[in-house]
């Protein structure tokens, strides 16, 4: 591994947009991937002795399938590559120095209900390829050998807990793509060393000022665990979670505006692709390429269904993000993250909800005092019902700072730096754009360079 390459651990739920989002790591010479953690989430998972037994059974793949699709993944890659070896350049993760080390994680949240999004991702975490295209199964779902990944029985959230310990300090970046039920284990079993050692975490959930995606009020990621957002994030006792000054997190509010969309995936990566009415076929394609298609497809129809012809590019914006922005050593203590050119962030103070019958997951703010929202002192109440007596309609974001009431509010005290703020989470405000991940996106996983 060279010095300049960021060395990460990416704990997912191997989704469709997690799919996507572990490829583009795989093809970024800026990551040096040692650990993918599979969490639950997306679809459900087993132990590694539970995959071995289930895989000849009909009918049980998407018992293990969040294990299976990173098999799935690295197959389709190593078909690439083996038909096309002049692209084995662009997926510098197929090539590491070191085996990527493949790891079950948990698969049940801290306390509460276990919950997949198979209603989305399907019964196989992939849009039910599984039964519509039995050639991209794996022959070997519960490999104990594999060219590229380095497969364990160990936990984990002990490997990955070795990794912080034995990597130099501060130099690791953690994404979490699913529930952060792992992260909060790890910070049960060793915090001293976690919170000295880690150097960043890079997180895709929950929903600020924006509805949920799993509920009204809820991302799916905070909604799967939300005991975890806590103890993490919003501790009972603030000395007990992550150093907020190394955490980043980018909520539907920032990554929901970022997407693809599939006329333009069509045009530019697969002039067959359609939707599981006309299911993809290998040939004519690129191995990745049908991989991709496959599960695209049914992905596509769903969301047309919300009404929106685009994937939303939720858990790929998150790598985007760990590939800009790697950690920074010089962070104070308390201080808002340094971010690079063109990203932006700003503290929001939350807690969240973890019992509510129908708020579970969601991040409630405080709104009648926080900078984002009305304006401090507003009663929202009595803002809507005077909008509505003058019949005004809200352009762009469903907020409003006119005819705040009269309340009294004492001042925030200026201060020098407001990065030394202490308190909130930093969340993601700004990004270079959905143009330049798209772009991004498309040259890199598909090899397709822009016009």
């Amino acid at each position: 591994m060279s010095n300049s390459r960021i060395p990460v651990i990416i704990d997912t739920d191997p989704g469709v947009d997690d799919v996507l989002a572990l490829l583009l790591a795989l093809a970024s010479p800026e990551l040096d991937v040692l650990a993918i953690i599979v969490s639950f989430g997306n679809a459900l998972i087993l132990s590694l002795a539970a995959i071995c037994d289930l895989t000849s059974a009909a009918g049980n793949t998407d018992r293990s399938s969040s294990y299976i699709n990173i098999l799935k993944t690295y197959q389709a890659l190593s078909r690439h590559i083996a038909q096309f070896p002049q692209d084995v350049s662009r997926f510098p993760g197929m090539t590491p120095s070191r085996k990527t080390i493949l790891a079950l994680g948990e698969d049940l949240p801290l306390q509460g209900e276990l919950h997949s999004a198979q209603y989305f991702h399907g019964r196989d975490g992939l849009g039910d390829i599984s039964g519509r295209h039995p050639e991209l199964n794996c022959d070997n779902e519960a490999p104990t050998d594999h060219p590229q990944l380095s497969i364990t029985t160990t936990s984990g959230v002990e490997v990955a807990l070795e990794l912080i310990k034995s990597e130099p300090e501060r130099s690791i970046s953690y994404i979490a793509l699913g529930p952060l039920t792992n992260l909060a284990r790890l910070l049960r079993l060793d915090s001293n060393t976690v919170c000295s050692r880690i150097g960043r975490v890079v997180c895709m959930g929950g929903a600020l000022d924006v509805p949920g995606n799993t509920s009204p009020a809820a991302e799916f990621n905070f909604f799967a665990d939300p005991y975890a957002v806590k103890e993490l994030l919003v501790p009972s006792d603030p000395g007990h979670g992550l150093p907020l000054e190394r955490f980043i997190l980018l909520p539907l509010d920032i990554t929901t505006p970022h997407e693809l969309s599939f006329p333009h995936y069509k045009a530019t990566v697969d002039p067959a692709f359609t939707s599981t009415a006309s299911p993809s076929r290998p040939e004519g394609k690129t191995p990745l390429v049908h991989f991709t298609s496959s599960f695209l497809e049914r992905t596509r129809e769903i969301m047309v269904e919300f009404g929106k012809d685009a994937m939303e590019l939720h858990d790929i914006a998150a790598v985007w993000c760990a590939i800009a922005n790697p950690s920074v050593k010089s962070d104070a203590e308390g201080a808002l993250p340094t971010l690079q050119p063109g990203w932006k962030a700003a503290k929001r103070k939350f807690d969240v909800e973890r019992v509510g019958e129908l708020t579970r997951g969601m991040l409630v703010v405080d709104r009648r005092d926080d900078q984002g929202a009305y304006a401090p002192g507003a009663n929202r109440a009595e803002v809507q019902a005077e909008l509505e007596r003058h019949q005004f309609r809200h352009a762009g974001a469903y907020e409003s700072t006119a005819m705040p009431a009269p309340v009294e509010v004492e001042s925030r005290p200026v201060t020098q730096d407001d990065r030394s703020e202490k308190g909130g989470v930093a969340c993601v405000t700004q990004t270079p754009g959905s143009e330049a991940l798209v772009k991004l996106l498309l040259e890199r996983v598909w090899g397709v360079q822009a016009g």
